[in-house]
């Protein structure tokens, strides 16, 4: 494979900020690495090139996915499912689904085709598409990017894999499939784990807070997939035996979600058999005590980790042993943040997934570029 200077990532949005701390850690080590979204994340994340796409998230397209969509495919759940078929596949549900991404596509084209000449698509030397996605759900960009020969490695991050599953024509031209989900690792045959990227510099240990009264954060951004009834209710009843103050950390930009949890003492990610996720990374990065469910197998794979492994059953015993501790709680200040920044760090996650890419021995050789016009090809099928 010729030596990788340009990368470009293509995703659906900017969630929670993944995408770009990528493209930020490929650029500190030396790559010329941009991002395309197609729509803007409501938590007003850094965006490079946002097309701004209609029909993504407003209420008519939450309307007629309830109407026509898979209801399973919208279920978010905090309890670990293996699908009847691995990979679990989107396939449209019904006709009135398929005619209605075939017309979102059919008005997009122009905008997008305007999008790809701009930034010399085509002469990227890599493409990682973030949730298994490019422009079309009948990978029409993929399969000629195949033809260019041009490495592709999709990138799974949540609920993408377990609700939605892969797109099978992108699905089946992927030269690597990585995963920052450890249960993930039972839905695809193909999967290699990595850890959540993150930018270590912008998170610093919390100063030392008065411990006379504890502050206890959880951040949802979907209650019923991290147990927030239980947790909510766990905290409340702790108030009459200890100093507790309950940081709900909801619906807000990020910048001042982590403004919030920074004040944090404890933080509680999930009660998931999903695992924690980057609201989690984010409080070891700031050297807050955090706990949360771990996916079966976490705690055997990576047995060194600094989380309090938590479920409904055992919540309220893990916290009051918490509360009543304080050294435990700063001996898990200063390993936590040791332990984010070992596995965490977004250019080791980097340097991670190019490693990976270069030992995959089912890659197409790149053809030379004079087999293959520089112009796009029509976007229509």
């Amino acid at each position: 494979m010729p030596p990788i200077r340009r990368i470009l990532h293509l995703a659906p949005f900017n969630t929670s900020g993944v995408p770009i701390t990528l493209v930020r850690a490929e650029r500190e080590l030396g790559f010329a690495s941009r991002l395309i979204t197609l729509g803007r994340d409501p938590r007003e994340y850094e965006e490079d090139i946002c097309l701004d796409l209609p029909f993504l998230n407003f209420a008519g397209t939450r309307w007629a996915k309830k109407l026509f969509s898979n209801p399973a495919r919208l279920q978010v759940t905090n309890r670990r499912k293996i699908p009847a078929q691995i990979p679990p596949t989107w396939t449209s549900h019904s006709w009135p689904e398929k005619w209605l991404v075939k017309f979102r596509e059919r008005v997009w084209q122009r905008k997008i085709a305007r999008a790809l000449a701009e930034i010399d698509f085509w002469n990227f030397d890599l493409y990682q598409l973030e949730g298994g996605l490019e422009f079309f759900r009948d990978g029409r960009i993929v399969r000629e990017l195949k033809k260019r020969g041009k490495p592709i490695i999709c990138l799974y991050t949540g609920s993408d894999l377990r609700t939605r599953g892969v797109i099978p024509e992108i699905d089946r031209l992927a030269d690597l499939n990585v995963t920052l989900e450890f249960d993930h690792l039972a839905l695809h045959p193909c999967l290699q784990h990595v850890f959540f990227p993150l930018d270590l510099r912008r998170f610093s240990l919390a100063p030392p807070r008065d411990e006379s009264r504890l502050i206890i954060g959880h951040a949802p951004t979907n209650r019923a997939a991290k147990g927030s009834d239980t947790i909510i209710a766990v905290v409340q009843s702790l108030r009459n035996e200890f100093p507790i103050a309950f940081e709900l950390i909801e619906g807000l930009p990020h910048q001042e979600a982590l403004r919030r949890k920074a004040r944090c003492d404890i933080f509680i990610d999930q009660l998931s058999e999903l695992g924690y996720g980057i609201n989690a990374i984010e409080a070891l990065a700031m050297g807050i005590c955090t706990c949360t469910g771990l996916e079966a197998g976490f705690a055997e794979k990576y047995p060194d980790h600094p989380f309090v492994e938590v479920n409904a059953t055992n919540l309220g015993e893990q916290l009051t042993r918490l509360c009543r501790h304080p050294q435990e709680r700063r001996r898990l200040r200063n390993y936590g943040r040791e332990w984010v920044e070992q596995m965490h760090d977004a250019r080791q996650v980097v340097r991670k997934i190019h490693e990976l890419l270069n030992s995959t021995t089912n890659r197409q050789q790149p053809a030379s570029s004079n087999q293959h016009p520089d112009h796009a090809p029509p976007l229509h099928q």
